[in-house]
């Protein structure tokens, strides 16, 4: 028998990734042109040369002891220092290697700082609608989910909810930023306004509340849209961060944890980051990935075919009556659906070869995530089945 906290995983498996895999039978059947999958966030653009590049370079050139031994958990010093300094130019920051720690991915590096902070029926504040598996990182580590209302038409965090639910259990608050799954950019507002509750919330419940960025969509920000680095408006911010988007290398897994000198607690929190990514089993992050990360710091990929797709899509579906939330950042369109139930909407896009998330999947029933990182040609084939799931519920 399986343990009894996996029963509840198990039955609360990704809709996400249930929807892929129920994508790539369909193109089995329909054929991969007729089905038009929109379900995953997995990036269509390839990643830059300069990566291929790097690991090419690395595998022939590097000291095998070096790129294939053991190492401190946070990583490689000299990573370290080079993406410390690479934040600090770019955001007038002032950290240094002490302050990052290498991980698994921002998924992994959640994990870790999780697991360093959270007692058992500790709460977590997301803010609704969320990536799902925040749920589930909460709770393997014994603490409680607190969901904060969704806020549309904006989709920026209610922040006079958001200050009532604060308690004194209250151990951290999780931001998305641009968001998945709307591609709301929090503006440099909401994240002062933000900043100011938990700072007044800390001094009320004399606790320290921890603001943790999860940042793999940074460098997807559109119209010039600025996204705020948190470490500058609140003391007690973490960033995690994943190159799975900028760099396009989701299956690399590999990312950072950015713990600043100012973060209450500062040197046992460290070493309780290093220790949980020890014990969480990943020991540390993949040695080529952090070697490659060093050389490739400068580079990125071509955003603007994820540009093109937004305005493309964005377009089609609001002149055929579907009500959207423009996207600021990421490579998601936020829909709202054309009846009450989110999960009969997306059954119903189905019938006509479509896959769309629905939202309650974030936390928000009423809306449907749609992932816009495809091929044009796929966006362009798919506007006949919308058209089609237009017309089935009467809108023009």
């Amino acid at each position: 028998m399986i343990a009894k906290k996996m029963v509840k995983y198990v039955e609360g498996s990704s809709v996400i990734r249930a929807m892929f895999e129920e994508g790539k039978k369909m193109a089995a059947k329909y054929g991969a042109e007729n089905v038009y999958d929109f379900s995953l966030g997995n990036p269509s653009t390839l990643p830059p040369k300069e990566v291929n590049e790097a690991i090419i370079d690395i595998a022939s050139n590097e000291d095998p002891n070096r790129l294939h031994g053991y190492m401190n958990n946070s990583g490689f010093e000299d990573v370290r220092e080079a993406i410390a300094q690479s934040l600090n130019k770019r955001f007038d920051t002032h950290f240094s290697q002490k302050n990052i720690l290498m991980t698994v991915g921002a998924a992994g590096g959640l994990n870790v700082i999780l697991k360093s902070i959270i007692d058992p029926e500790d709460e977590v504040i997301a803010f609704a609608p969320y990536f799902g598996e925040y749920n589930n990182y909460v709770a393997n580590f014994d603490g409680k989910i607190v969901a904060v209302s969704p806020n549309p038409p904006s989709f920026q965090p209610n922040i006079k909810e958001f200050a009532e639910k604060i308690t004194p259990k209250t151990k951290a608050v999780i931001i998305n930023n641009p968001n998945n799954p709307t591609g709301v950019v929090y503006s440099e507002k909401t994240i002062k306004e933000l900043a100011k509750v938990l700072e007044d919330k800390q001094k009320e419940y004399g606790t320290a509340i921890y603001l943790i960025a999860d940042e793999p969509y940074r460098e997807l920000a559109y119209d010039g849209v600025e996204v705020p680095y948190l470490t500058k408006y609140y003391d007690n911010a973490i960033v995690g961060y994943s190159y799975s988007k900028s760099l396009s290398l989701p299956g690399e897994r590999i990312g950072y944890l950015v713990i600043p000198d100012e973060a209450d607690d500062f040197e046992n929190l460290i070493a309780a980051a290093n220790v949980a990514n020890r014990i969480l089993g990943f020991v540390n992050a993949p040695s080529l990935q952090q070697l490659v990360i060093k050389k490739c710091l400068d580079a990125s990929t071509d955003i603007s075919i994820y540009d093109t797709n937004r305005t493309l899509l964005y377009d089609k579906l609001t002149s055929l009556g579907f009500e959207c939330v423009k996207p600021q950042g990421a490579f998601y369109l936020w829909m709202k659906t054309a009846e009450p139930d989110d999960v009969a909407f997306a059954t119903k896009a189905k019938e006509f070869n479509l896959l769309i998330v629905p939202g309650s999947s974030f936390m928000c029933p009423g809306y449907v995530r749609i992932a816009y990182c495809v091929e044009k040609a796929m966006i362009e084939r798919s506007f006949a089945a919308f058209e089609k799931l237009a017309q089935s519920y009467g809108l023009k």
